[in-house]
């Protein structure tokens, strides 16, 4: 089998390796802020511009609508013209529409730049969790996954907190303006020192993919080739997305998809709605964003623990764990009244749904042959976003409709608990 050279080994990791992930992991603190400034602004959003909490939740969606048509749309461009080259025009994408949102001057605007910019962030994290799954030393793999999508979490809070500060100074216009800049200057750490995925280059066999492999494996201090492995017919088959349901992939994947659509339901209604809960209880504007930062802190935590554990225990049994006690934390949020515990509540959601999360995408890396890696966690990020948008719409009209907020988070255990169900049964198959 072409690739069947084990590139990457157990050994300690390379320059490459290391710099490589670590970009991944800017890219993904990127997302974060990204995904997050709406929700950290909408409360001010909302009052200047008189907005309802439904049409609130279709300004949600419409971000997570475009997330979900780049995961399934753009992110397989990656098993084409490679990982490096989407990671680039993800960046470029997400980092001026985020900046043009500065310029909106409605709903509908704010509505489009909102779907654009999720375009990128969608491709971005299907690309980066395909390219860290490709450096990763085997045995580690599922640790550095989660590391890296750790990143996202982190750029939550660190958004939150400077939002915090920024927002009653300069206003949510200039809040955008300043993110959409941060992604772009980023673009030259693509450029100069970002590798592409050696799988890929062996795989696909762009032009020049010697010459592009000889050069990644000198920088690892690897023996170079003098030719090509022979691509067998396997290897050869176009990238379709069909072929994630072929026979030995099917109900893995479908599986796969379910415990996504469940987890991104419950996710985004949290992270989308968890600064205005808290605003209802009569917190400050300060202090309801600085409880979407306590979800993403404790989300780092459980992301970096569900890591070792899975690495340690099995990916499969830990996710399905995680998924389960996040189901089991939100159906008690309701005893629990004072501030101080129900921000503790909230980073323990954080904790465990945030772990499990992640964990689902170094399972889906871990499904999928490299010739359709970024196809596979593409559709199945995309096909998850849908529950991403009907999660957050779902959470409004129960939150206009007079729901409690310890009721609504009783509600939403349900999904966690079919997710747990789907992960603990799903079965990854080998040797394909």
């Amino acid at each position: 089998m072409a690739g069947s050279i084990q590139f990457i080994g157990n050994t300690k990791p390379t320059l490459l390796q290391i710099t490589s992930v670590a970009i991944c992991f800017l890219m993904n603190m990127l997302d974060g802020t990204n995904v997050m400034i709406i929700s950290y602004t909408a409360p001010v959003i909302a009052k200047a511009w008189a907005i309802e909490p439904h049409v609130m939740g279709v300004v949600f969606s419409a971000g997570l609508l475009g997330m979900a048509v780049g995961a399934m749309f753009l992110a397989p461009f990656a098993d084409k013209i490679g990982r490096y080259k989407l990671i680039l025009l993800s960046v470029v994408l997400m980092g001026s529409t985020i900046y043009l949102t500065s310029f909106a001057e409605n709903t509908f605007q704010l509505i489009l730049f909102r779907l654009l910019s999720g375009l990128g962030i969608g491709a971005m994290l299907a690309s980066t969790a395909t390219l860290t799954a490709e450096y990763a030393p085997p045995k580690d793999k599922s640790l550095w996954v989660s590391l890296v999508m750790g990143g996202y979490p982190i750029g939550a809070v660190l958004s939150g907190i400077a939002v915090a500060h920024f927002l009653p100074l300069y206003g949510w216009k200039n809040v955008f303006a300043m993110a959409g800049m941060l992604s772009l200057i980023t673009i030259p750490l693509i450029i100069f020192f970002l590798g592409e995925s050696l799988d890929f280059l062996v795989k696909s066999q762009p032009p020049d993919a010697l010459k592009k492999l000889n050069r990644l494996m000198a920088k690892m201090q690897l023996p170079l080739l003098n030719e090509l492995p022979v691509l067998t017919k396997t290897d050869r088959q176009k990238n379709r997305v069909s072929a994630l349901l072929a026979i030995e992939l099917k109900w893995p994947t479908l599986q796969l998809w379910i415990s996504l659509f469940m987890s991104f339901a419950t996710l985004y209604f949290l992270t989308s709605w968890i600064p205005k809960l808290a605003s209802i209880t009569g917190m400050s504007v300060a202090q309801a964003i600085y409880a979407g930062s306590i979800f993403n802190l404790g989300a780092f935590a459980g992301i970096v623990t569900q890591g070792y554990l899975s690495a340690r225990f099995g990916l499969r049994g830990t996710i399905s764990v995680f998924l389960f006690l996040t189901a089991a934390l939100m159906a008690i949020f309701g005893f629990f009244s004072s501030p101080a515990a129900v921000l503790i509540m909230i980073g323990l959601i954080g904790f465990f749904i945030q772990g499990g999360f992640v964990g689902l995408y170094s399972l889906a890396a871990d499904i999928y042959p490299t010739r359709i890696r970024a196809t596979g966690v593409g559709w199945a990020i995309g096909l998850g976003r849908a529950g991403a948008i009907v999660g957050p719409i779902a959470g409004g009209a129960l939150i206009s409709g007079g729901m409690h907020m310890s009721l609504t988070f009783f509600v939403f255990s349900i999904p966690m608990l079919a997710g747990a169900a789907a992960t603990w049964f799903n079965k990854v198959p080998k040797d394909i």
